[in-house]
C-alpha cells in the first residue's frame, strides 16, 4: 500500500512540474511579399526532412521525449499519467497473482497460509486459489498488453504531430454541416463538407 503510494506522488510530482514548466506555443504566420507586379509569393521556409523520425526516435527512447522535441509540452504529463497508469496495473496485478500463488504452494506442501480460514483469515479453496491465479495473470498480461499499446501510441503520436508542423502542409482545413435534397427520392438527408486547401 505504503509503495502505490509512493509512487502515486511520484507521478503527480512530475506532472505538476512539467505542467508549470510549459510554455505557450507561438503562432506561426504565413508572410507574403508583393513583387512589383502585384503577385503575392511565399516567404521562403526550410523543411526538415527527418523531424518526424527524429520525434518518433526521441519518444522511443524516452517516452515523451517526442512531445518535448515538437514543443508540445503539454503532451507530457498525458504520456506519463498513461504510461504509468499501466505499469501501475501490471504491478499491482503481479503482486496479487504472487500472493494467491504463494498461498497456493503452502497449501500444496501442507503448511498453513493466509487463506486457510484459521483465525481471521478467510477461507478460500484450491479452486478458488487456483483461479485467483487465473484472474489475475489475465489481468497483469492485458494490462501488460495495454501498457505496450500506450507506449507505441506515443511514439506514432511524436511522429504524426512532427509531420503535421510541417511547413509544407496547409492548415486550411475546414467542415460545415449542411443539409441535402437527394435527388432519386426528394428526402432531405444530413451530411458534411469538407474543404481541404493546397
Amino acid at each position: 500500500m505504503l509503495q502505490k503510494i509512493i509512487f502515486s506522488l511520484i507521478i503527480c510530482i512530475f506532472c505538476w512540474n512539467t505542467g508549470f514548466s510549459q510554455e505557450e506555443e507561438k503562432e506561426k504566420k504565413k508572410k507574403k511579399d508583393k513583387t512589383e507586379e502585384g503577385v503575392l509569393t511565399l516567404e521562403s521556409q526550410t523543411i526538415d526532412p527527418l523531424s518526424p523520425a527524429r520525434a518518433a526516435f526521441y519518444s522511443a527512447v524516452l517516452p515523451g521525449l517526442g512531445q518535448a522535441y515538437n514543443k508540445k509540452y503539454w503532451k507530457i504529463p498525458i504520456v506519463y499519467a498513461a504510461l504509468g497508469t499501466g505499469v501501475y496495473f501490471v504491478v499491482d496485478n503481479q503482486q496479487k497473482y504472487d500472493r494467491y500463488r504463494d498461498a497456493y504452494k503452502l497449501r500444496i506442501s501442507g503448511r498453513p497460509d493466509e487463506f486457510d480460514g484459521t483465525g481471521d483469515n478467510p477461507n478460500i479453496s484450491d479452486d478458488g486459489l487456483i483461479r485467483a491465479q487465473d484472474i489475475y495473470k489475465k489481468n497483469r498480461d492485458l494490462a501488460l498488453f495495454i501498457t505496450i499499446g500506450l507506449y507505441a501510441l506515443n511514439i506514432i503520436e511524436a511522429n504524426v504531430d512532427a509531420h503535421l508542423d510541417d511547413k509544407a502542409f496547409n492548415r486550411n482545413l475546414s467542415w460545415k454541416p449542411s443539409l441535402y435534397v437527394n435527388p432519386v427520392n426528394n428526402q432531405t438527408v444530413a451530411g458534411l463538407n469538407f474543404k481541404f486547401d493546397f
